[in-house]
């Protein structure tokens, strides 16, 4: 499994979102210009997370993006799953998927074993741990 460019900038976007909006709206060209990503390209990350209703929005002059919920409401492999779908680590544990060796496959096991770690770990965090982990490294964080 990888992680694409798409999912792994929808995560910085939340975090950009979380440690610069403080439930004001931030221009998208804003977090573009902070993250190194083109306006055209994260028009395209943040999008589904729109739709999912991650973020709110209003267009205009004095519009931009906020988070919808605090950052310690949002589970990092949920935003993940937004983008990338679900984060099996093989196709054969997809759902929908019924594949003809399930029943005797000597490696299935393993492959639900990988997956369920790496569902979990992915869900072991919140927006908020990205946040504050990303403060300590500016050396903004106090206690």
């Amino acid at each position: 499994m990888k992680i694409s460019t798409k999912g792994r900038y929808a995560l910085r976007v939340m975090v950009d979102l979380a440690m610069h909006g403080a439930g004001e709206l931030v221009p998208l060209k804003e977090v573009a210009a902070r993250q190194g990503i083109t306006l055209k390209y994260m028009e395209q990350i943040i999008s589904p997370l729109a739709k999912a209703g991650y973020v709110q929005s209003l267009r205009g002059a004095s519009g931009g993006y906020r988070l919808s919920r605090k950052p310690s409401e949002y589970v990092v492999g949920d935003i993940l799953r937004v983008m990338e779908g679900p984060l099996e680590v093989v196709t054969c544990l997809a759902d929908g998927y019924d594949c003809p060796r399930a029943e005797i496959c000597s490696t299935v096991r393993f492959w639900e074993g990988l997956s369920k770690t790496v569902n979990e770990y992915v869900d072991s965090f919140t927006l908020e741990d990205l946040v504050e982990d990303a403060l300590v490294r500016e050396g903004d964080y106090s206690i």
